[in-house]
């Protein structure tokens, strides 16, 4: 079963966030062993990056208004052929600050869900939103419209 890690700068202060996250997790059991790796939120990005570089690992997918965009079914296809090949996953996602340019650079891949800007905790869960969307596109399930 392939690993996806989420690491993830601050902490979900509204129940409902958990409740969204954890309803993500339980789904996802079922494709991956999901890890969260949530890290406390400091005074800047580049206070946090040392922190987040130490918990990479994998294939690493940095989340990042200047990504690259794509859609459910690339992120399906993306997340298939690092399956396929046994990598490991881990997704980055920033404080309310951002990423250090230097996680940025330790990334393989830089991906961003909108030019918009979304609350970091409403991130958490649209991401493994997605990533189940991914699992359920790659299954032939009907989930996926």
């Amino acid at each position: 079963m392939i690993k996806v890690n989420i690491v993830c700068v601050g902490k979900l202060k509204e129940a409902f966030w958990r409740e969204g996250v954890e309803e993500y997790a339980k789904r996802l059991s079922r494709f991956c062993k999901l890890e969260m790796k949530e890290l406390p939120e400091k005074s800047s990005p580049a206070a946090e990056a040392d922190e987040i570089l130490s918990r990479l690992s994998g294939h690493i997918v940095a989340l990042a208004v200047e990504g690259k965009q794509t859609s459910s079914e690339g992120l399906a296809k993306n997340i298939k052929t690092l399956c396929d090949k046994g990598e490991e996953i881990t997704f980055v996602i920033g404080s309310s600050c951002g990423l250090d340019d230097k996680v940025k650079a330790a990334s393989d891949e830089l991906l961003s869900f909108s030019q918009f800007t979304f609350p970091h905790q409403m991130m958490r869960v649209i991401l493994l939103e997605q990533i189940y969307r991914a699992f359920m596109i790659n299954s032939g399930a009907t989930y996926h419209k």
